[in-house]
């Protein structure tokens, strides 16, 4: 009998507490065929004072990029390039599940300008759909080695875009052989065009993957934003 292609039920988010008083909480999704307990050693390195991070794992679904082997992954993805069918049924169930977490951080009184979403890979293609589709305010963005999927419906004027003015932090390796330099060049230009707030950082050399440097950066611009 040919198993399932429903995702499977998967554990409970990773939590990484501050090291003093929580003021402000990161969601951070993983990539395709990771689990957060990996990011989340990443992030515990990098020792927050005052922000929590949170690291769900995606369920394990069929993936057609990678012959229909089953694996974590937030929604199917069908290749790599910007004019790839996209599912667009299971990238909005992954949006829902992030916009479930963040409710969860306003419930316990962290207000939403200082809840910040991101991921890497297909990660922060469900952060970066998350915060552009959705009327419900965060206070800053992460997006690594990434893109901004069903980037066609929002390219259209009349299709109305959130978080216009909240800050974001792109950054992308300039030998992703993946998730291409350009495709990350053109995501950051386009994310630009209505939001003034968003920057873009290269990495000389970098694969599909992350660097000390970038990790640097990323804790730089989430605790300017935290504050003293």
């Amino acid at each position: 009998m040919e198993a399932s292609s429903a995702p499977e039920m998967h554990e409970p988010a990773i939590v990484i507490p501050p090291l003093k008083d929580h003021k402000a909480t990161l969601i951070f999704f993983h990539g395709l065929g990771d689990t957060g307990h990996g990011w989340a050693e990443i992030l515990e390195a990098l020792k927050f004072k005052h922000i929590k991070c949170v690291c769900p794992h995606a369920p394990t679904q069929k993936v057609t990029v990678n012959r229909g082997m089953r694996m974590p992954s937030w929604f199917d993805i069908h290749g790599f390039e910007p004019n790839s069918t996209e599912d667009e049924v299971s990238i909005k169930e992954a949006s829902q599940t992030l916009q479930a977490l963040v409710e969860t951080e306003v419930k316990n009184s962290i207000p939403s300008s200082l809840i910040f979403i991101g991921g890497i890979s297909q990660g922060g293609a469900v952060a970066l759909y998350t915060a552009f589709t959705v009327d419900k305010p965060v206070g800053g963005i992460v997006a690594l080695s990434t893109w901004l999927p069903l980037h066609r419906t929002l390219a259209d004027d009349k299709v109305p875009k959130y978080n216009k003015d909240v800050p974001v932090l792109l950054c992308h390796g300039t030998e992703d052989s993946l998730v291409k330099y350009s495709w990350g060049q053109a995501t950051s230009q386009f994310i630009q065009s209505f939001n003034s707030n968003a920057q873009f950082k290269t990495y000389e050399g970098m694969a599909h993957a992350w660097c000390l440097q970038e990790m640097k950066d990323v804790q730089t611009f989430l605790e300017k934003l935290v504050g003293p």
